[in-house]
Order: C-alpha cells, then structure tokens, then sequence
C-alpha cells in the first residue's frame, strides 16, 4: 500500500463527483443509463419513477459535469454515461449495475455499447 500524498489528492473534484450523485434521481439515471445506455427522457423517467421534467433536469446537471452525452436520432434524443473509468468502478463495483446487450433488448434500435 502506499503512503497518501496531501499534495497530489484533489478533493475539490472528488467532492464535486460525490455531490453529483449524491441526489438519488441523479444516482439512479446514470445507473439506469449505464444499463441501459441509449434510453430516452421518457424511458429513463418511467424507470425511476419521476417525471420526464425532473429527469431532464437532472440530465442537464449529469451533462453539464461532463458524466452523459446525449445522441440525436430525428426527434428522439438517446442518453448514455460517458466511459468514464471512475463512473464505471462506481456503478459496477460499489452499486453493482451491469449492462444489457443488444441481443438483451432487439426492439431498442439505438446502438447499444457494452464493456
């Protein structure tokens, strides 16, 4: 193990990823869009139970910190976690989501991404 170096710690953004998910609408998008990467606004809101405004502006605050991006495809906009190795620790070792491939979901025409 080895010894911790003040210097070379940034809490400043440690503190900002922990604030980020420390709303559970939040928490619970990015692990249904980890799971199910390509989901709408609609489909993320049904999922987790809030309205389809309240998913959207947890969205932007996800967005904003660089944790989704978002895909246009006509009129429909697809959400996805960015492949960020700390999200993905998070999300897999800690809370324990996994992913849906493809072949999981034949009726999702969007692209779906796996590890």
């Amino acid at each position: 193990m080895t010894d911790f170096d003040p210097d070379s710690f940034d809490a400043d953004s440690w503190a900002a990823r922990f604030m980020l998910l420390s709303d559970p609408n939040r928490l619970r998008l990015v692990a249904e869009m980890h799971a199910h990467p390509g989901s709408t606004v609609a489909e993320l809101a049904t999922r987790i139970g809030i309205t389809e405004n309240a998913a959207s502006q947890s969205i932007r605050k996800l967005r904003d910190q660089g944790w989704v991006r978002s895909e246009k495809a006509g009129r429909m906009v697809h959400y996805e976690v960015v492949g960020d190795a700390i999200v993905h620790r998070i999300l897999h070792d800690i809370i324990g989501v996994g992913h849906l491939t493809a072949a999981d979901r034949p009726d999702h025409a969007h692209p779906v991404t796996t590890d």
